[in-house]
């Protein structure tokens, strides 16, 4: 018998890169995974991913307008998650991702790391990802 940790992955969607971090729905502690750059194969990535650490579902960070409204931002990352759902079978839920990048930056210089895109994608994600998971506290899919 086998015991068997769900997982979910956050994502923070950009157009050159995507941040992606994981939690078990146990602990619920998200942390920073990794970055992956975009490409043709970034569906196929995220999908491989997705199995490798048995995932039961995703979470991807919603970008809006300060004013709540759309952005074209906003419908990129519905487009991409079109496509993500067609190529995965998992749920995926959207969560607001009002200033995480911004808070990722100002975490990191604190921290005095040096700006590095790749680490605050990646704890965007987390953010996101954390965010997530304290408004649905009953999240246990």
């Amino acid at each position: 018998m086998t015991n068997q940790i769900n997982k979910i992955i956050g994502l923070d969607v950009g157009d050159k890169r995507i941040g992606v971090a994981t939690a078990s729905l146990i602990a619920r502690l998200p942390q920073p995974h990794s970055v992956i750059n975009r490409s043709d194969q970034t569906i196929n990535d995220i999908n491989e991913l997705a199995i490798k650490l048995q995932a039961t579902a995703i979470v991807i960070g919603l970008p809006r307008g300060l004013d709540g409204q759309d952005t074209d931002q906003t419908s990129r990352v519905r487009n991409f998650t079109r496509q993500l759902s067609k190529a995965c079978n998992l749920p995926i839920h959207f969560q607001d991702e009002a200033l995480t990048s911004k808070k990722a930056e100002q975490e990191l210089n604190h921290r005095k790391v040096s700006y590095n895109k790749d680490a605050v994608d990646a704890l965007a994600a987390t953010y996101i990802l954390s965010d997530f998971l304290e408004e649905h506290a009953e999240f246990k899919e």
